[in-house]
């Protein structure tokens, strides 16, 4: 019998590559797909085609948490929200053709009280 192996979503040519940049974000992500399953699918759909679109639920961060300094580089700090309602926010960055998951909340973060 064969091994059985999943098989990703192969990327279109125009869409962004999503990575985990802290291990903060991979664990936090993998406990909202654990629980929100369908809405982290939605935001995987958008993260990867249209992650610089301003929406009520995807928009930059403002004031000190608006940038995020990596490797000497600094870029736009963005937030997106998984559900309308809910309290889990994605916080991450675009360099070039890559969205880089910074920070993964599961509940409102602090910092944006």
């Amino acid at each position: 019998m064969p091994r059985e192996t999943m098989v990703p979503r192969p990327a279109k040519k125009s869409e962004y590559v999503l990575k985990c940049a802290t291990k903060q974000s991979e664990k936090g992500w993998r406990d909202l797909v654990a629980t929100i399953r369908n809405p982290m699918s939605e935001t995987w759909d958008f993260l990867t085609r249209t992650p610089l679109m301003t929406t009520p639920t995807n928009y930059p961060l403002e004031g000190s948490l608006g940038a995020i300094t990596r490797d000497g580089r600094t870029f736009q700090r963005w937030q997106h929200k998984p559900t309308l309602k809910g309290t889990a926010r994605v916080w991450f960055y675009v360099d070039g053709g890559t969205v880089y998951l910074e920070q993964v909340h599961t509940a409102h973060p602090h910092e944006t009280k």
